[in-house]
């Protein structure tokens, strides 16, 4: 893509703000616009900073070194943390320590990654190891890619308050939260994971920041807006009044990320929820500008839009914001309803019907503009040109296995046949699977909503929990709502950490997901990801057959069944017949007894199909002998 000329005057990258090491010093950098006077505190000392345009004040330092502890003192009165600090050794209350970003990089010859192939796996650093941090997780990357993933996409990291949370709370947002390890621990981390293979993305937080100690506010009001709606407290400003700098925080904190740690691209949380009605919007100058820092390595950009507004994907000299990707809720909420038959809360506009997942496997996005009931006004926008792999499909994430009364996974809620077809049908499918950590082996730990705050603010999340899932009215009893956990509590937060013997335990389940994960890549038709070749028919209302053409190397057939048994007698229907001068060779089902199931036998007979209950099945067209 080319360089768009808007951005040409961002092209100094250099991070700026914030204290840069420097040859001999250290030069700092912060904007308080609304300040008189600002004083670097450094080993008890007050230098004062000089003002710059646009409300910066700055001052490089010959004493200054990397390791330092340093505050900002504003107008001689309040001495405050760094907003631009790359760590709080002492959490988002306590001074900012300058860091020396050099590191000893070993992935010279990692090339970054593109949207096609990639297998995701969403996972949080306090709750993947014991230990909680970085160092650890670096043990587990082996079994990452022995399972088939490809992409680790990391919940929020930057530094928040407490002593555990989901990270959405974040509050120093160039910072490693200084409980999973320091800076030089997070790169160990990606250094790590590029060694075998794996590509990492952040999950990042730009529509809001946390309320417990975020100080954005004592450098200047300007970073935020009354203008917009926020359901998590104050919007940001990226289009109003002083703005420009604003922009300039988060879109160099997203290159940040990508530059200093070498990252493979971002989350986007709540796209939604990112105001901007200027002349270009904040989404697709920060696309632009990460793509130009990260070259010659490629990035992916992948948002979670809770309209899912497909026109974020598009590219920006037509519109769009120029991103890779978009979390596909309604792939999720069918195949919940699917599983559980409970269409309530948040669900009410899904039936899992077949239909819809013929609907989402051909065409993206169910909601593409049509009347959404649950919030009485029309939801999505229409999906075109977009490939298969822009669409990311999960059964599971942190939101909606958290969703639950108790954090329970979906393999708890629904039956173990009918769990393998949905995943069968998630992992096969030409969008972009996504996997939630532990459910490669049927973890049996909770995923549930915590997050460490003082005593007032403990009760009123607490409390905002309660009220958010009484939205499900089996969640809304008074019995129900006395269950609700505390996020405050440690305990809360200690049984979501996975238990990995469970990967012994529960082979039958990781085998399933690796060997689905092997077919995935290894089948030259299903590894193409092409939406645009294949169909798809209903069978019943709650069983359907997808196709695959390929007249070069055969088409492909699956059936899933999410319903009773399918006795097809007569079978009228056209996708199952097989190509001309091939039959249908039976390759797989997710009744295979190394998998659970109850045996793999053969749907297609000599006068129709008889499809078992619960189940998925894969075929081959094979030239006939």
């Amino acid at each position: 893509m080319s360089f768009d000329p808007r951005f040409q005057n961002a092209l100094d990258l250099e991070l700026g703000l914030g204290a840069t090491v420097l040859q001999q010093g250290v030069h700092f950098c912060v904007w308080a616009p609304q300040a008189i006077k600002v004083d670097l505190i450094l080993r008890e000392r007050a230098l004062p900073m000089a003002r710059e345009q646009e409300g910066y004040f700055t001052l490089d330092s010959l004493d200054a070194k990397a390791g330092d502890l340093y505050r900002y003192r504003l107008d001689d009165k309040v001495d405050y943390p760094d907003p631009c600090s790359r760590y709080q050794p002492e959490g988002p209350h306590g001074p900012s320590q300058i860091v020396d970003p050099h590191f000893a990089w070993t992935d010279g010859a990692w090339r970054g990654v593109s949207m096609h192939g990639q297998v995701v796996y969403e996972l949080h650093i306090g709750c993947f190891t014991p230990e909680g941090i970085f160092d650890a997780a670096i043990e587990r990357l082996p079994h990452l890619k022995d399972l088939g993933v490809t992409v680790i996409e990391v919940m929020p990291v930057a530094e928040f308050p407490g002593r555990w949370n989901w990270g959405y709370d974040s509050v120093d947002l160039y910072a490693p939260f200084h409980g999973y390890g320091d800076p030089n621990a997070f790169k160990r981390f990606v250094d790590a994971a590029h060694a075998v293979g794996l590509a990492v993305i952040l999950d990042v937080v730009y529509n809001h920041i946390g309320p417990d100690g975020n100080y954005l506010h004592c450098f200047s009001p300007d970073y935020f807006t009354d203008r917009y709606d926020n359901e998590w407290g104050e919007a940001i400003n990226f289009d109003g009044p002083n703005s420009k700098p604003v922009r300039e925080f988060f879109i160099r904190n997203a290159c940040y990320w990508i530059r200093e740690f070498h990252l493979d691209g971002l989350r986007l949380d709540a796209t939604q929820s990112i105001h901007d009605n200027g002349p270009v919007h904040v989404l697709a100058e920060l696309s632009q500008r990460v793509r130009a820092v990260a070259q010659p390595k490629a990035i992916i950009l992948i948002a979670e839009n809770e309209p899912q507004n497909a026109r974020q994907l598009l590219p920006i000299e037509a519109g769009g914001a120029g991103l890779d990707a978009m979390w596909n809720e309604d792939f999720h909420h069918s195949a919940r309803v699917a599983c559980t038959g409970k269409h309530e809360g948040y669900f009410h506009d899904h039936r899992g019907r077949a239909q819809e997942f013929i609907s989402a496997v051909k065409r993206g996005f169910l909601f593409q503009g049509q009347y959404y009931d649950w919030q009485k006004k029309p939801r999505g926008a229409a999906v075109t040109i977009q490939p298969a792999n822009a669409f990311v499909v999960f059964t599971q994430n942190h939101d909606q296995v958290a969703n639950t009364l108790d954090g329970a996974r979906l393999h708890q809620l629904t039956s173990p046949g009918r769990h393998r077809a949905i995943v069968a049908l998630q992992l096969l499918s030409p969008q972009t699977p996504m996997l939630f950590m532990g459910e490669e082996f049927s973890a049996s730990s909770p995923f549930t909503f915590f997050a460490d705050h003082k005593a007032a603010l403990r009760r009123a999340v607490h409390k905002g929990r309660k009220e958010f899932i009484s939205q499900f009215p089996s969640y809304a009893t008074p019995n129900a709502q006395a269950k609700v956990p505390d996020p405050g509590d440690e305990t809360t937060f200690r049984n979501c950490k996975l238990n990995f013997d469970e990967r012994q335990t529960n082979q039958q389940a990781y085998v399933y997901y690796k060997e689905l994960l092997a077919l995935r890549r290894s089948d030259p038709v299903i590894a193409k990801q092409d939406r645009f070749a294949i169909d798809g028919a209903v069978l019943t209302e709650k069983a359907f057959v997808l196709r695959w053409f390929d007249a070069e190397v055969g088409d492909r057939l699956l059936l899933v069944n999410l319903g009773d048994e399918a006795d097809l007698h007569p079978a009228p229907e056209p996708l199952l017949a097989p190509p001309p001068d091939r039959n249908w060779s039976f390759n797989w089902s997710s009744e295979a007894p190394h998998y659970g199931g109850f045996g793999a036998v053969n749907p297609l007979k000599e006068k129709g199909w008889c499809l078992p209950a619960e189940s998925a099945v894969f075929f081959r067209a094979e030239k006939t002998q």
